[in-house]
């Protein structure tokens, strides 16, 4: 049990035992979930919680990695203009999806990364996930900077180098994220077996 004052004067601070405010003199009240709280408000060391970069999404809005917080991450670094590698990531995308019970796929978000920010445009993203039948609420279509976009490749191990205007060089990559951000599968190639993905998908999705 931990007991905190209603009126919070000593801010965040929690006590272990029932008894009254220092400060205001009211009763401490008892908090739920406390261990909870604190728990899932940690951020570890390994999650990309941690960057602070700024994306936005295909519907224009501008949010940080931290802002998906909560739900399994299952992400994929792409390019819109990509005739080769991406549509078949695209498809092992939704192959995944397609796989996932009606019930979990609300505790999970699909996040599609531009390597190309300069071409992807949220406007260009959003047309991308219509076309293709990604735009329902459990897809996230992300377009960064130069920088925040380099920096996240590294993190996933992703590498990626531009060959021509339109034309980039990359790994084909998926990776899964638990709630907290932090990596706990990869699945590298394109069309393979992705047993282990969905059992991982399945095991961090309550």
């Amino acid at each position: 049990m931990v007991y905190q004052c209603p009126m919070q004067c000593e801010g965040d601070k929690i006590y272990t035992e029932s008894g009254s405010c220092p400060v205001c003199k009211m009763d401490l009240k008892q908090i739920k979930n406390a261990s909870k709280k604190i728990e899932t408000d940690a951020i570890s060391e390994e999650s990309i919680f941690n960057l602070t970069s700024k994306w936005h999404t295909e519907e224009g809005e501008e949010i940080q990695l931290e802002d998906l917080k909560g739900k399994t991450l299952v992400m994929v670094m792409i390019y819109t203009s990509c005739k080769a590698a991406c549509p078949r990531l695209v498809a092992d995308m939704r192959n995944i999806e397609a796989q996932i019970p009606d019930e979990k796929i609300k505790n999970l978000t699909f996040a599609l990364v531009s390597i190309d920010p300069e071409t992807d445009t949220p406007e260009r993203l959003k047309a991308f996930a219509i076309e293709n039948a990604m735009d329902d609420e459990q897809w996230t279509f992300l377009q960064g900077t130069e920088s925040g976009v380099r920096e996240f490749a590294n993190v996933l191990s992703v590498k990626y180098k531009e060959i021509s205007p339109i034309d980039f060089s990359h790994s084909n990559i998926i990776s899964v994220f638990n709630a907290e951000g932090e990596l706990i599968h990869q699945q590298e190639g394109l069309g393979v077996d992705n047993k282990e993905t969905i059992e991982t998908i399945l095991k961090l999705t309550q």
